[in-house]
Parts: C-alpha cells; sequence; structure tokens
C-alpha cells in the first residue's frame, strides 16, 4: 500500500537541508576569515551560497515567506503572519 504524502515531512525535509547548508556557509566565513587565499573554499562557499538560494526560493514557492528585509516578497493578502515561522519547525 502506498502511503499518502505528507506535506508536513516536505516542509521539515526542506527546511533541514537549508539549516545544513547555511551552517556550511557560516563555517567556511570562519574559516575564510583567517585563510582568505583559499580558493577551493572560496569555490565552496560561492557554490553552497548560489544552493542555499535556490533552496530558500523553492521554500517560499511551496510554503511562503521564509527571508525578512525584502529578501522575500509578500503574497496577497499579506502572509507574513502565517506560520509556521521557519524557527517553530
Amino acid at each position: 500500500m502506498k502511503q499518502a504524502p505528507n506535506p508536513g515531512a516536505d516542509r521539515y525535509a526542506l527546511m533541514e537541508k537549508i539549516q545544513m547548508v547555511d551552517f556550511a556557509l557560516v563555517e567556511l566565513t570562519l574559516y575564510l576569515d583567517t585563510h582568505p587565499q583559499d580558493s577551493q573554499a572560496i569555490q565552496q562557499f560561492n557554490q553552497l551560497a548560489v544552493e542555499s538560494r535556490d533552496l530558500k526560493t523553492m521554500y517560499e514557492k511551496q510554503f511562503g515567506p521564509l527571508r525578512q528585509f525584502g529578501g522575500s516578497f509578500s503574497g496577497y493578502p499579506w502572509n507574513w503572519g502565517d506560520s509556521p515561522w521557519p524557527w517553530q519547525l
């Protein structure tokens, strides 16, 4: 028997991917602060930055706004109050 799709599980899985990529970006930022000439780390940082942006865009298309301060657009009507908030997942 095939299980029905679980949109909540999809939301959690996508958020977990976003958190993993963003964690790696923070770590690479700290590393690059002390190793600014490491071209391989810079390349990895840039690849992960694109991946983070794409994952967040995908999340927003499926589940609503994620980034504040102009990083995300609102639907109509204003949907920033819709839950759950990303930190509530």
